[in-house]
C-alpha cells in the first residue's frame, strides 16, 4: 500500500493513539507528506474551443491597441529593446512578439525542497496545494480575532509542515504584526525555512527584500544551485486594470534572473477593476497575465513561470469582494482552458472564502472553488488552508479542517482505481445473498484505504455526539490544530546552515530601520 493511500485512508495525520505512549509513538513516526498530486481525472472545459480562441484574440487586441503600463524605467528600456511600441510607460505589444515570448516558458518544472522527499512537480497533470498568504489577522485557538504575531506565523508553518496534503509552507500565512515592517520579511522567510522542510514562497514587497530572500535561499541550498534551480515561488500581482507597478517589476526581475518561478497573477475585483462581465474580465486578466509572463522571458528566456489569476466578484450593492461565487468558478474554467492553450503551468485559489467564521458559508464557498480548481486542471492551488474573511484572517480551525478536506480532494483527483476490482467481485461470490463483507479478506486488506475517512467530520449518532460534548466543526478544528502543534517536532536544519541563517538575519536587522521611511 502506498504512503499516499495509507495517509488518505487515515485522514490528516492519522488517528491518534491515546495517552502519553500514543503521543510518543506519533512523534516518533515520520511525518507523512503526499507526493505531488498527479490528476487522473479529465479536465472540464466549460466552453467550446471557439470561445477560448475568441477570448485569446481579444486579449491580444487589448495589448496591441490599449497596451499595458510598466511603471519602471528599466522595464520600459527592456521592452523598447525588444521592439514593443512605447509611449511613456504605456507598452503596446504585438501579438506575434507576445506569443513568441510566452512560448519560451517551460510547461512543467521541478520545485526543489530542502528535504528532497518534499520536492514537487508543477505543470501538466501535476498539482500542488499551498496554504494561504497575507492575512493581517488570525482567528486563534480560543476563537478570538486579533492581529497575527510571529508566534502565530511559526505555528502556521508548523501546521503546514505536518499536513500531508499541503505541498508548500507558503510564507506570509499571517503577517507577524509584532515585527517592524522593514525587518518583517527576514523573520517570515526564516520561519518558513526553519519550521518546515517543504518548498516555500518569496517576498516581493521591494527589490531589497527579494534579494534578501534569495540570499537566505542560497544559504540553505547553495549559491550555485539557486542560480538555475527553482527552490521557491513568488507572487506578483498586476494592478488591474492594466498596470504592472515598479514594486512588482523589481521583484520580478530579481527572481526571474535567478530562474525562480513567479506567479504572474492580476488581482481583479470583477465589476470594479474589470468590466461587470465574467468573460470580459477573463479577457482583460488574460492580457495582464500574458504581459507579465512575456516580460519575464525578456529578463531571462526559458525561466519557469506560473500563469495565474485572482478573480473575485464584487457585491454590486456594497462593493465588498465575494468569495465562492459561481462566476468565480466559471472564470477558473476559462483560465484553465487558456493555460492549456498556451501550455503554461497555472495558478488559482482553492479555499478562499468571504465567510468570517469556519461555518456553513465557508464550506459552501470553499467547495464551489476547489471543485472548479481541480476540474479546471490547476497546477498551483493557492490559499488552500486557513483563509477567512476575504483573506483578512487566517483561522487555526479553518486551517486544520481545510487540511483534512485536502486529503479528500487529493483522493478525488487521483481518480478511480480498478486494481482490486477482480478481488472485489470474488468477495461478492464469497459472501452471497444476505451476508456481510466485514470479515472478508478483501475488506481486511482494503478497509484502511478504500474510502476517505475524515477524523474531524462527525458521523456518529446524535446521542454519541452529544455525550462527547456536542462539538461543532469549528471547535473540532481548533482542537485538532492545538493537538498538531503539541505533537510538532522541528525538521532540523544542518547546524552550520541554521547558524548561517541566524547570522544573516541578525546582520540585516542591524542595518534596517524599525520604521518605514
Amino acid at each position: 500500500m502506498s504512503q499516499a493511500s495509507t495517509a488518505a485512508g487515515q485522514g490528516v495525520g492519522g488517528r491518534r493513539g491515546g495517552g502519553r505512549l500514543g503521543r510518543k509513538a506519533l512523534r516518533s513516526a515520520p511525518i507523512v507528506a503526499f507526493p505531488t498530486l498527479v490528476r487522473k481525472i479529465p479536465v472540464y472545459q466549460m466552453v467550446p474551443d471557439e470561445a477560448v480562441e475568441l477570448i485569446h484574440q481579444e486579449s491580444l487586441n487589448i495589448l496591441e491597441e490599449v497596451g499595458c503600463e510598466f511603471r519602471d524605467d528599466e522595464a520600459i528600456a527592456i521592452w523598447k529593446a525588444a521592439g514593443a511600441d512605447i509611449t511613456g510607460t504605456r507598452v503596446r505589444i504585438d501579438g506575434a512578439l507576445l506569443m513568441e515570448l510566452v512560448s519560451k516558458v517551460p510547461s512543467e518544472f521541478t520545485l526543489t525542497a530542502r528535504n528532497p522527499e518534499r520536492t514537487v512537480r508543477v505543470g501538466g497533470t501535476h498539482s500542488v496545494f499551498v496554504p494561504m498568504y497575507g492575512a493581517p489577522y488570525v482567528r486563534d485557538l480560543d476563537n478570538n480575532r486579533r492581529y497575527g504575531t510571529l508566534t502565530d506565523l511559526h505555528n502556521f508553518h508548523k501546521l503546514a509542515y505536518m499536513a500531508p496534503a499541503l505541498h508548500s509552507s507558503s510564507s506570509i500565512i499571517c503577517e507577524p504584526m509584532d515585527i517592524p515592517v522593514p525587518k518583517r520579511h527576514l523573520h517570515i522567510v526564516h520561519s518558513a525555512l526553519k519550521h518546515s522542510d517543504k518548498p516555500f514562497m518569496g517576498i516581493v514587497t521591494s527589490k531589497d527584500r527579494a534579494e534578501d530572500t534569495m540570499e537566505m535561499a542560497s544559504i540553505v541550498f547553495g549559491k550555485d544551485f539557486v542560480k538555475d534551480n527553482p527552490v521557491l515561488v513568488s507572487i506578483t500581482n498586476c494592478n488591474s486594470p492594466l498596470v504592472w507597478d515598479a514594486t512588482m517589476l523589481d521583484a520580478m526581475k530579481v527572481y526571474a534572473r535567478h530562474n525562480q518561478p513567479l506567479i504572474l497573477a492580476p488581482f481583479a475585483l470583477c465589476g470594479a477593476s474589470t468590466s461587470a462581465s465574467a468573460v470580459g474580465a477573463v479577457a482583460q486578466v488574460n492580457a495582464e497575465a500574458l504581459a507579465g509572463v512575456a516580460f519575464t522571458q525578456l529578463v531571462r528566456p526559458g525561466s519557469p513561470q506560473i500563469y495565474g489569476q485572482f478573480m473575485v466578484t464584487v457585491d454590486m450593492k456594497t462593493g465588498a469582494p465575494m468569495g465562492g461565487t459561481p462566476e468565480a468558478a466559471q472564470m477558473m474554467y476559462l483560465m484553465g482552458a487558456l493555460a492549456r492553450k498556451y501550455q503554461l503551468p497555472w495558478r488559482t485559489s482553492g479555499f478562499h472564502v468571504g465567510s468570517k467564521l469556519n461555518d456553513a458559508q465557508a464550506g459552501y464557498e470553499a467547495n464551489m472553488l476547489m471543485h472548479a480548481a481541480i476540474l479546471a486542471g490547476a497546477n498551483y492551488i493557492w490559499h488552500s488552508a486557513g483563509w477567512l474573511e476575504a483573506g483578512l484572517t487566517c483561522g487555526y480551525s479553518k486551517f486544520a479542517t481545510d487540511c483534512e478536506q485536502l486529503v479528500g480532494w487529493y483522493k478525488y483527483a487521483g481518480g478511480l482505481s480498478f486494481d482490486d476490482f477482480k478481488d472485489a467481485m470474488a468477495a461478492i461470490r464469497e459472501v452471497g445473498p444476505a451476508g456481510h463483507f466485514l470479515g472478508t479478506q478483501h475488506t481486511l486488506d482494503h478497509f484502511e484505504s478504500a474510502f476517505f475517512m475524515p477524523s474531524l467530520m462527525d458521523f456518529n449518532s446524535f446521542e454519541q455526539w452529544n455525550a462527547e460534548g456536542a462539538k461543532d466543526h469549528d471547535m473540532r478544528g481548533r482542537e485538532k490544530a492545538r493537538a498538531m502543534l503539541g505533537d510538532y517536532e522541528e525538521p532540523k536544519l544542518d547546524e552550520g546552515i541554521a547558524e548561517g541563517l541566524g547570522d544573516f538575519v541578525a546582520r540585516r536587522e542591524e542595518r534596517l530601520p524599525d520604521t518605514v521611511n
